[in-house]
């Protein structure tokens, strides 16, 4: 069976969807899975304790301050013996709460108490679901590793139609089998580079020409370069993420300072990835002091910065070279021109100028361009949209080297 002796601990929040979470339990324990059950209050009032105890043949627990298990340090227990933490249904206050790292009931304290792996399923009304503040919440939580699976879009139990089902259990009982087949690791002794973020061009000491790139999607490339086994340096602008597991970070400002640290150890470097929003400018000047606001025009005269992944492209041994193209129209145009124009192997373009995709948003889309063909990522969170692409990139890396 797929799931021999894996140890599933499976958390439920409150909502309806509660009702499909015993057949959850029933589906993994035919696969062999050894199933324990974590409830909220909120999920007790859609499900009896009794019932999830009877399909999965181990007593419910749902108090973080029961005294007989904290004797024993219960949660901890729990938290230390899943191999995996999926909670399904996941409501959107549990997590807004596993967003802001509460631990103020017994399911919260074991996500933060486990080593295990972390999945979501999502469940909610459809406005709740696209409410900024989920999103941010959802964004928060990928971030920093959690996996989310669904929700899935159809009709709900309020009467409305949209996104916020919470997948079927047959789904959920795929996705975990997943998390525990041995992960490919096809640029394992690869060693990878990526620039990420945006650059800032100083005009005084106090302001700077930059752009709206946020580097999640430097961020999550550099994430999934690293479980597919390659030994990253990401070269990154002034962000606000938090540096992925595994990765070595050199943090510059100036498209200046990002060109001279990739220029410094791009000669040990077998794919470079050029994911940075870096501005093509500068100004010539730069005011020792704050430029005071004397009339009602300026003039800044600019000059061209150094092109990085131009001059990548064009050292005698280079990297396999991806550059990005961040477009208003025109996409393959602009794109494919940039290729040819830079001598890359490939380039990731995307339309900047369509709501909802690309800089500061969580999703994206790319197409991706190299000499001989294209092939479209369509819309998808950026984590996702990131394994997709770096898996492409190994996979057109090896066919040439």
């Amino acid at each position: 069976m797929s799931l021999t002796g894996k140890r599933i601990l499976i958390g439920l929040s409150g909502g309806i969807a509660a009702y499909k979470s015993a057949d959850l339990v029933r589906r993994l324990k035919e696969r062999g899975a050894l199933v324990r059950v974590v409830m909220t209050e909120s999920a007790k009032a859609f499900i009896t304790p009794l019932t999830l105890q009877a399909v999965s043949g181990e007593p419910v627990s749902d108090a973080l301050l029961d005294p007989a298990a904290e004797a024993g340090m219960g949660h901890i227990e729990l938290a230390k013996w899943a191999d995996l933490v999926l909670i399904a249904p996941t409501s959107a206050n549990t997590i807004a709460r596993l967003s802001a790292g509460l631990a103020d009931d017994l399911l919260t304290t074991l996500c933060l108490a486990t080593p295990a792996p972390l999945a979501i399923a999502p469940a909610m009304n459809q406005q709740m679901y696209r409410h900024q503040a989920t999103q941010a919440n959802l964004a928060s939580l990928a971030g920093r590793g959690t996996l989310i699976w669904g929700p899935g879009q159809g009709s709900q139990a309020c009467g409305d139609v949209g996104p916020g089902r919470m997948l079927e259990p047959l789904e959920l009982v795929s996705l975990v089998e997943q998390q525990f087949q041995p992960e490919a690791t096809p640029l394992a002794g690869i060693r990878l580079m990526l620039t990420a973020g945006p650059t800032r061009e100083p005009l005084d000491p106090v302001r700077f020409i930059s752009n709206h790139s946020s580097g999640k999607m430097g961020f999550a490339l550099a994430r999934a370069a690293v479980a597919l086994g390659a030994e990253v340096t990401l070269v990154s602008g002034p962000v606000s993420l938090a540096t992925p597991d595994g990765v070595q970070r050199i943090d510059v400002e100036s498209a200046a300072q990002m060109h001279a640290a990739v220029m410094a150890g791009i000669d040990r470097q077998q794919i470079f990835i050029a994911c940075a929003a870096v501005a093509d400018y500068r100004p010539k000047l730069v005011a020792s002091q704050k430029i005071k606001k004397s009339s009602d025009t300026m003039v800044i005269e600019l000059t061209k910065n150094p092109d990085i992944v131009a001059d990548v492209a064009a050292l005698p041994n280079k990297p396999f070279t991806v550059g990005f193209a961040a477009e208003t129209r025109d996409v393959e145009k602009y794109a494919r021109d940039k290729l040819s124009r830079k001598g890359l192997d490939m380039i990731a373009a995307n339309d900047v100028a369509k709501a909802g995709q690309g800089f500061n948003a969580d999703d994206n889309a790319l197409t991706l361009f190299w000499p001989e063909g294209q092939i479209e990522l369509p819309l998808a969170g950026k984590t996702e949209l990131a394994r997709s692409l770096i898996t492409l990139i190994a996979d057109k890396y090896h066919e040439t080297h």
